[in-house]
């Protein structure tokens, strides 16, 4: 395994960490085997290694913080999303961090986001945990070897889930915290095991950097290219169906979960996928699925009895079992991760109300609208303490990484959409003939169907029917799709059961919406869904 460079001792001894001993840039086989060593992991019959994150196996929201000072204090969105946290108490826990890493194993990885090279970021990730730096090195985007000889780092991410923090006189919540410091440029993260909190706060920081300083639109979504370079771009939160929807046999994976639209480009931030692993099968998602070999890193899964075969069915740990690979485990990968401007913009709803149509056509208004809603239902697993779907509107199809008031993301994608012409299509990938524990969840190759043929300009050619209240276009036909599925209404065996529920989903937009309206302009206002009233 290699050995740090005098300047890599010298780098980690200025920023605090002293008397390690350091692994730099190990390869994924050489963190593998490292991870089985400290017999923190298992090989599964594919040789993908399988870990458990521990006490924490989806992100925790509300211990998400950044430090409040003159660069973030009039400039990001705080409150419910974005917690104030001290300089002085940053700086106090950041030195126990460091300390408490200081005479310890550590891993070094240096990476980039950004497949763009115009906006490329480089991250160096320091791990107390070898599987999470093997996490790092699939997830980020992995630099070449004269790269990574003229490496130098602008952020810097210390990941120690063995430390906790002592909540009375640190300053969090409890003891798991994520902290960015936009001054300093370190993530600071500790208490938790989960890799998404890595992923994510990379994310989070983009979602600031790129918009407020560089004019980018970043995009909590998937992407994807055809044949003929037509680029498709896939919004939705998780358990919405942009990995699985984006993995695309006849179409060029871009990315599968964070993207920037720039003047000429889309782009992925990452160099790889993480995919949740819930009743994975070949037969429904045969690229996930084979991307699930050796240098793939499985987290909380669990294995048929007497064999190393995972069990993707069995969600006693959690249901957000997940496996993170490098991009090219997926057979066409675009490589670099960079497409042209959009043609088709899908926004992935899971309606849990069972409200609205399979797939619907939007104007540039209601494209407003329903992106600074970004309605759907929290998916099991993702994050803590959520068991079964429930209502959420999520702006922007991201609230939980927005760094910047939504306002400011929907400005830039009501830019875009009035400098190209891109459709924009609602996509219901949850319910249909009723609600949640009545109907059942939309069939993927429904979806996938619906999909293909906006792709292909199929919907181009039928006739579009109203739905009302929501006034939503909906195709009155779709290869491949039963047409009395198209229009949700006729899904319904109690029509005024439909209508009640509609009414009721309609007044939690509404409701939701109110927190917006002064910054929406009249075209956004007037797409919001019409409430029924009986005569």
């Amino acid at each position: 395994m290699s050995e740090p460079t005098d300047k890599g001792i010298q780098w980690l001894k200025s920023i605090g960490i002293k008397d390690s001993k350091s692994y730099w840039n190990l390869t994924a086989s050489e963190l593998i085997e490292e991870t089985l060593r400290l017999r923190q992991g298992v090989l599964t019959d594919t040789k993908a290694l399988a870990v458990d994150t521990g006490e924490f196996t989806g992100r925790s929201p509300k211990d998400k913080y950044i430090v409040w000072d003159e660069k973030s204090k009039d400039v990001i969105w705080w409150g419910e999303v974005n917690f104030k946290f001290d300089t002085a108490k940053f700086e106090s826990l950041y030195d126990k961090v460091v300390k408490y890493l200081s005479g310890k194993n550590i891993y070094v990885r240096d990476s980039f986001a950004c497949a763009d090279k115009n906006y490329r970021l480089s991250v160096r990730t320091i791990t107390e945990l070898p599987w999470s730096n093997l996490f790092a090195n699939n997830l980020f985007i992995r630099p070449g070897k004269e790269e990574l000889a003229a490496f130098a780092p602008e952020w810097t991410i210390i990941n120690a889930p063995g430390f906790r923090a002592e909540a009375a006189t640190d300053g969090t919540r409890q003891h798991n915290f994520t902290i960015l410091d936009l001054t300093r440029k370190i993530i600071l993260i500790g208490g938790s095991g989960y890799t998404g909190e890595i992923k994510k706060s990379i994310f989070t920081l983009l979602n600031y950097i790129l918009p407020h300083e560089k004019g980018v639109l970043s995009m909590h979504c998937s992407a994807n290219v055809g044949k003929n370079g037509d680029t498709a771009i896939f919004f939705g939160l998780s358990g919405t169906g942009k990995t699985t929807l984006s993995a695309d046999p006849n179409r060029g994976l871009i990315g599968d979960d964070e993207h920037g639209w720039a003047d000429k480009t889309i782009f992925n931030f990452e160099g790889g996928c993480y995919a949740k692993c819930v009743n994975l099968s070949q037969e429904k998602e045969p690229q996930i699925f084979n991307a699930v070999r050796e240098g793939a890193l499985l987290e909380n899964v669990r294995f048929l009895p007497g064999t190393k075969k995972v069990n993707y069915n069995d969600i006693s740990v959690t249901e957000n079992t997940r496996v993170g690979y490098p991009i090219h485990f997926i057979d066409n990968a675009v490589v670099p991760s960079v497409g042209g401007i959009p043609k088709n913009i899908f926004f992935l709803t899971c309606d849990a109300f069972g409200v609205l149509p399979p797939i619907s056509k939007l104007t540039t208004g209601q494209a407003m609208y329903h992106f600074i809603s970004g309605y759907t239902a929290k998916v099991a697993g993702t994050e803590m303490g959520v068991t079964e779907p429930t209502l959420t509107f999520s702006a922007c199809f991201g609230k939980a990484f927005l760094p910047l008031h939504p306002t400011k993301y929907a400005e830039l994608l009501g830019k875009k959409l009035k400098e190209n012409k891109a459709n924009v299509w609602l996509v219901n990938t949850g319910w249909t003939g009723g609600s949640y524990g009545t109907g059942n969840r939309t069939k993927l190759s429904h979806t996938r169907a619906l999909i293909t043929a906006a792709l292909n300009g199929d919907l181009e050619k039928v006739r579009f029917d109203m739905l009302p209240v929501f006034n939503l276009n909906m195709p009155s036909v779709c290869p491949g799709v039963p047409t009395e599925i198209l229009n949700p209404r006729n899904t319904w065996k109690d029509k005024n059961g439909y209508d009640a529920k509609a009414n009721e989903l309609a007044m939690s937009f509404v409701k939701n919406f109110q927190q917006y309206s002064s910054t929406a302009n009249d075209e956004i206002l007037a797409a919001a869904p019409k409430i029924a009233v009986n005569a």
